[in-house]
């Protein structure tokens, strides 16, 4: 154990230092613009992520190098989030305080009460009441409906609604001799999937729809018995996405922008384009925090913060950013393999695939290695669901990382 802090003494002190410099480098850029209120925020944020991290390292038994992680991510993106507009760079601050706030209330919560593998008809049932509700009150954006606003508030149910599915599945797998004694007791997790997935379909949200069947599909793999349930699961994703592509104008859009961006570069291939300039033109080191002109992409602080990063922070920082998360999915892996409660380990696998999963669609979306989703890069880019939803399953993640005081499968 004093090993173990004493090395977790390093990252957290610089991370500390990075922070530090950003900030300095931000006061360099913003000398004549800067105010009180600028300061405080900058060193506040400074102050929550130093703290959350070392009262962390006091009070857990588990991974703390999940949270670090995250952290310093998260710094990333609220230094370039700033860069871009200071006004959603306070929000932000915002945004990850809430955030490291639901981390810990969820891991308290989490681990003290007991019998969460039980609950797998509330897990659906509160999944269809998100979806039915996003259906009823929510707006289109983007082709797409997938935002509530209530009291001026806009948040995305579907961003709740994944880590409930991944406690469904883990709730069924865990049960999974008990479901096969009932009638159709196998297909009960297929049959709910796939109306998650016609929801998705009626919200035209095909981002999501990608990472549900993605994530879905990874863990039927691991964990069922009938292989030909997986291969044929498979076959309804490919048909989902040729069905998409022939009813949604918006995909075919997306797709025909990825096979040549260039063709369109004036219009629906304007913003990809711009992204691929972003990306050669900050080359290896960058051209310096507010040196690059990463406001030319739209939604740049959204779906784009990861080429603004390649541009002004460099190439190398980018791909800093890939192994940041490269290195939490493969501590999610870990935690998975070493956690002997059958619920938890389904659990911390589903958070780890789903964190992989979502980064990669962003990644391969912002190079044109894939078509672009809309899909937002966890604890990076702009957004309060997005920040939320992903510190409250990295609570969930973190209890899984300890050995629980229940009995083993």
């Amino acid at each position: 154990m004093l090993n173990r802090g004493v090395n977790y003494k390093i990252p957290r002190n610089l991370l500390f230092l990075f922070e530090s410099i950003a900030l300095f480098l931000m006061f360099m850029y913003y000398r004549n613009a800067l105010d009180r209120s600028t300061i405080i925020y900058g060193l506040s944020l400074i102050f929550i992520i130093y703290i959350s991290n070392l009262i962390l390292s006091k009070i857990v038994s588990g991974d703390n190098y999940i949270f670090l992680i995250v952290t310093m991510l998260a710094s990333i993106g609220i230094i370039m989030i700033y860069r871009i507009n200071y006004e959603q760079g306070f929000k932000q601050i915002i945004w990850i305080s809430l955030g490291i706030v639901l981390f810990f209330a969820t891991y308290f919560i989490v681990k003290r009460i007991k019998g969460w593998e039980k609950l797998f008809l509330y897990y659906c049932l509160a999944s269809v009441f998100l979806f039915l509700a996003t259906l009823l009150l929510g707006r289109r954006f983007k082709g797409a409906i997938n935002w509530i606003s209530i009291g001026g508030i806009s948040f995305q149910p579907t961003e709740i609604i994944k880590i409930l599915a991944i406690l469904m599945i883990a709730s069924y797998y865990t049960n999974y001799d008990r479901f096969k004694e009932k009638k159709w007791g196998r297909y009960y997790l297929i049959g709910i999937m796939y109306l998650f997935v016609f929801f998705l379909f009626l919200q035209r949200d095909l981002g999501s729809v990608l990472i549900f069947c993605s994530l879905f599909l990874a863990l039927q793999y691991i964990y069922d018995e009938n292989r030909k349930l997986v291969l044929a699961n498979i076959v309804v994703l490919m048909f989902s996405g040729l069905l998409g592509y022939v009813i949604f104008p918006h995909v075919r859009i997306r797709f025909e922008t990825w096979i040549n961006p260039w063709e369109y570069i004036d219009t629906i291939g304007y913003q990809i384009t711009q992204s691929l300039f972003a990306i050669s033109e900050g080359g290896f080191f960058g051209t310096g925090l507010g040196l690059g002109h990463p406001d030319f992409i739209p939604e740049v602080s959204k779906d784009f913060i990861f080429s603004a990063i390649c541009e002004e922070m460099g190439i190398l920082t980018g791909i800093g950013v890939i192994m940041l998360f490269m290195i939490l999915v493969y501590r999610g892996f870990k935690i998975s393999i070493n956690q002997r409660n059958k619920f938890f380990r389904i659990v911390a696998l589903g958070i780890s695939i789903l964190f992989g999963i979502q980064s990669f669609i962003i990644f391969g979306g912002v190079i044109n290695m894939i078509p672009l989703t809309g899909i937002t890069i966890p604890f990076v880019s702009y957004g309060g669901s997005s920040m939320l939803s992903s510190f409250i399953a990295l609570g969930i993640l973190q209890v899984a990382s300890e050995e629980l005081d229940i009995e083993e499968d």
